[in-house]
């Protein structure tokens, strides 16, 4: 079967990259990256994706949300990594989806159409130090009144999120999804430094927090949490992979060295082709994987899987070979190359790194215990 994004969701994409080319390009995307002690939460972008709907993309209409799917907001995803662009845009569309997969009725009244306009900034805590992206990393444990105790990190952006969701397991051996105040009592916030300035990470630590339980939480839910963060951070790596590749592209057209553009010597350019075709199957694999996610298809996990380990290879081999093909210029903190390499060294191990899907690609294909369904 043939996939491809309709018309619809082609302008989606064009409009929301446009936007970013234009309103916020490499030079703010900079001033973000270098401002260290800042919250790396740029107000009017945030308002714009508000206003364009961005935020509702996953948010069903009954919720004043445009009821999409996630091949929908894999495009704007991709748009987010083309522009290697900072902001909460993924945390808060995943707190979302919590939402919306376990909360009760009263919980997605109260929170979707908040994060659906943008005024409310959530992000989500799904596991702990050294923790795998699974049930079995979470580091949090959940009393029987609901209090939760324990750390989990990275966070992102929970210095400026307002609601945290927080995987923890119960004392009946359970897994739990619960709504963190992170200003409440027994919550403390603490920012992570990182080697990638267009996010902001924190660790969160808690110590008998209130919580609030989403009712229709477990495993599986997590399960299907983590795949969905896993296939958009997988369209956000193909972005800026596609992007760094034709930046690379157009960079040695023009270098010239030994009389003639470098990008005309035939090793690089074969180089250049098959990284062309690995980006392409990693685009193809998030494309399937998004639309699995969304009809429910019996190998959705194995897709998700497939996606992020293809997508964080394609990446790292695209923007170390982008530093390399730029030649001494590449190197240096002036040239953007950096931007790309360090975003996509980061989102190569959040939701799971390639080596973690291929293991879970083997446990599913096998039918092994260490593979959810």
């Amino acid at each position: 079967m043939y996939f491809a994004l309709t018309e619809e969701q082609r302008a989606l994409g064009d409009t929301v990259r446009d936007y970013l080319a234009d309103r916020f390009d490499l030079t703010a995307v900079r001033a973000v990256f270098e401002d260290t002690g800042g919250d790396g939460h740029p107000a009017e972008l945030w308002k714009t994706a508000g206003e364009q709907g961005w935020l509702a993309v996953l948010v069903p209409p009954e919720h004043d949300g445009l009821g999409l799917g996630l091949v929908d907001a894999q495009v704007v995803a991709r748009a987010f990594g083309v522009g290697v662009v900072p902001g909460p845009w993924l945390p808060t569309v995943l707190a979302g989806e919590a939402v919306r997969l376990a909360g009760s009725p009263e919980q997605r009244r109260a929170l979707l159409p908040r994060i659906a306009t943008g005024d409310l900034v959530a992000t989500v805590a799904l596991r702990g130090p050294a923790g795998r992206y699974d049930p079995t990393g979470v580091r949090v444990t959940a009393d029987a009144a609901g209090r939760l105790t324990g750390t989990a990190l990275p966070v992102e952006y929970a210095e400026v999120a307002r609601t945290v969701v927080v995987a923890a397991t119960e004392t009946s051996g359970q897994t739990g999804l619960y709504l963190v105040d992170p200003r409440s009592p027994g919550v403390t916030v603490d920012g992570l430094d990182s080697y990638d300035g267009t996010v902001r990470t924190a660790s969160l630590a808690l110590d008998g927090a209130d919580a609030r339980r989403l009712p229709g939480s477990s495993a599986a839910v997590l399960t299907e949490l983590l795949d969905r963060a896993a296939v958009l951070t997988a369209a956000d790596l193909v972005g800026l992979a596609r992007q760094a590749l034709g930046r690379t592209v157009a960079y040695d057209r023009d270098r010239v060295q030994f009389g003639r553009p470098v990008g005309s010597f035939q090793a690089l350019k074969h180089h250049l082709a098959d990284l062309h075709v690995a980006v392409t199957m990693a685009e193809h694999a998030v494309l399937y994987a998004a639309h699995a996610l969304d009809v429910g298809l019996a190998d959705r996990r194995l897709a998700a899987a497939v996606a992020k380990s293809k997508a964080g290879d394609a990446a790292r081999e695209v923007t170390g070979t982008m530093i390399q093909y730029h030649g001494g210029i590449g190197y240096t903190w002036e040239h953007e190359a950096h931007f790309f390499y360090k975003r996509a060294k980061r989102e190569i191990y959040s939701y799971g790194d390639p080596d973690h899907h291929r293991e879970r690609i083997a446990a599913l294909t096998l039918g092994t215990p260490s593979a959810p369904a």
